[in-house]
């Protein structure tokens, strides 16, 4: 661990930090209203859909005011990585974060300041928190089995590519040169330990991960404002709130949305659940909970002025887009190669299926006659819902074995890409 090496950039995020005692007098440079990729999507993608549900599209001048959370950002988690990562090294550091999340922070002895305030932070329950909504919502994530992890590849993840922008501080964390299998086994490990039975009481297994992240956000975060080329009046601090909110309403609704069209019927309760569930998460995270939404209205407005203001995709945009592409045949499973290229083409289905061909086309991704299949598997799930509703009696074999199915793919695909999480551990 070292330093800044650069003592004008270190001054650079010490100013920053005092953002909120002066107004912003410009937007960053990557601000781009209308969005050329995005604007397609709502005046004739999947978008035009949801922008029905809503009774207000918000103009220029409320997408500007929401643009300057991009030079916001998880001060509470810097502060960790400055004041206990930085000074006593990574692997010291972190054995103090896992006695304090398996523990509590009163087993830590002399516990820095920052880390007794990170934990007075988390170990808050918040008042607006629902359990019981919340459940609605993981159990949900849980009954929709191995399509939730289709689509949040291949809609949530893939889509996200399209912003140049969101995808620099992959770029500057040297994402291409690790794999997109590790950031793939890393992230389904990370759905399915927050969308577990009770996985998010204090101190169980999905809130101990989203700790772990936000401290791995603000790890990179340090790492990448070392990196001289890195322009902050060009992209706005790296992993800032304003994408982060962006981020956490691809995990809720833009998921939501992916499941209904391949013939989902989440009730309301659910929709609000799953809305709930990752407005906790994005409270672990370091978001503001009062820039997450409560309802579906809300979510679909903030999505709608974030994708709106997105610059183009390019070259970083295609290098990533091709990584994922190609992340099955990096791994042990399948065993055949012939089954990984089969399995390129279905995901390669889905990605036309919810992106349209404007946007894969603009990302570099081959057509695939794999594009009808989701069609066969939205008849299918649609036929199935009739029987999962809530209290009816297939409802809960429908969690239980869509959990069992994410579980399995779970072990198969970290057991798959091993190597590459090992080579690349942090």
């Amino acid at each position: 661990m070292q330093e800044f090496r650069n003592p004008s950039l270190f001054l650079k995020t010490q100013l920053i930090r005092q953002r909120r005692t002066f107004e912003i007098q410009m937007l960053a440079k990557r601000f781009t209203y209308p969005s050329p990729g995005f604007s397609h999507y709502w005046n004739y993608g999947a978008g035009n859909k949801m922008l029905k549900k809503i009774n207000h599209v918000s103009g220029k001048e409320e997408i500007e005011k929401f643009a300057e959370l991009l030079y916001e950002y998880d001060i509470t988690g810097d502060n960790v990585i400055q004041e206990l990562y930085i000074k006593t090294g990574y692997h010291k550091a972190n054995e103090l974060i896992d006695t304090a999340l398996e523990k509590g922070i009163d087993s830590v002895n002399d516990a820095p300041v920052c880390l007794k305030q990170l934990f007075k932070e988390v170990d808050k329950v918040p008042e607006w928190l629902d359990m019981d909504l919340l459940n609605s919502g993981s159990q949900f994530c849980r009954r929709v089995g191995v399509f939730g992890l289709i689509v949040l590849r291949n809609y949530c993840l893939m889509g996200g590519y399209e912003s140049s922008a969101i995808n620099k501080p992959l770029i500057y964390t040297e994402a291409l040169k690790k794999g997109a299998a590790k950031r793939m086994a890393e992230t389904i490990e990370f759905w399915v330990n927050v969308t577990g039975d009770g996985a998010m009481k204090p101190h169980a297994i999905g809130f101990n991960s989203a700790v772990k992240v936000r401290l791995m956000h603000a790890f990179a975060r340090a790492t990448i404002m070392k990196v001289p080329t890195w322009d902050n009046e060009v992209w706005g601090v790296p992993i800032n709130q304003c994408d982060m909110i962006a981020t956490n309403l691809g995990f809720s609704i833009i998921f939501t949305e992916g499941l209904r069209r391949l013939g989902f019927r989440p009730t309301e309760r659910e929709v609000k659940g799953v809305l709930h569930l990752w407005k906790y998460i994005g409270y672990l995270l370091g978001i503001p909970s009062d820039q997450l939404p409560d309802t579906e209205e809300h979510a679909i407005q903030l999505i709608y002025k974030w994708t709106m203001f997105q610059s183009p995709a390019d070259e970083d945009t295609k290098a990533l887009a091709l990584a994922l592409k190609n992340e099955p045949l990096l791994a042990s499973y399948p065993k055949y190669k012939w089954q990984k290229k089969a399995l390129i083409k279905l995901h390669l289905g889905y990605n036309y299926y919810f992106l349209d061909n404007r946007a894969c086309q603009t990302m570099g991704l081959p057509k695939t006659s794999f594009r009808y299949l989701p069609y066969l598997a939205k008849c299918m799930n649609a036929g199935a819902e009739y029987f999962n509703k809530p209290r009816r009696p297939f409802y809960n074999s429908a969690v239980k074995l869509g959990r069992m199915s994410q579980e399995k793919i779970k072990t198969a695909f970290l057991s798959g890409h091993a190597s590459a999480l090992a080579q690349y551990k942090h």
